[in-house]
């Protein structure tokens, strides 16, 4: 369904520093800068993103919004979310753990980026 995901970043810098600690956990190779400074992850799946805002104004998370990044075990999660609170992000809502839902059970983590954007870290058990 998508083709890409753009995060606004204050400090692509910081924020590719981040990501490339938490993508990296799950296995995905650090991003590449293109000309303009912005950030890329390329994988088989999609794309991931990160830019300073075009209009020149702060970059600032989505009241309600969150991105989710699949994870192959619970250990995986467990990884992702250790590498973000030791590359500057915070944990927000529960700790890593097992939820259920309509008879499914899924593990997540969620984390805020530098940026204050939510993330999360998700295995379909």
């Amino acid at each position: 369904m998508f083709s890409h995901i753009m995060l606004g970043a204050n400090d692509v810098q910081e924020s590719k520093a981040f990501y490339d600690a938490v993508l990296g956990s799950l296995g995905h190779d650090p991003a590449v800068l293109d000309e303009k400074g912005r950030c890329f992850y390329l994988t088989e799946s999609g794309i991931f993103a990160l830019t300073q805002p075009i209009d020149g104004e702060p970059a600032c998370n989505g009241n309600g919004s969150t991105i989710g990044f699949a994870a192959d075990n619970t250990d995986a999660v467990d990884a992702w979310h250790a590498a973000g609170v030791a590359s500057g992000g915070t944990t927000c809502e529960d700790p890593p753990s097992v939820r259920e839902s309509r008879g499914n059970k899924i593990y997540l983590a969620y984390l805020r980026d530098p940026a204050g954007n939510k993330i999360c870290a998700m295995y379909r058990m």
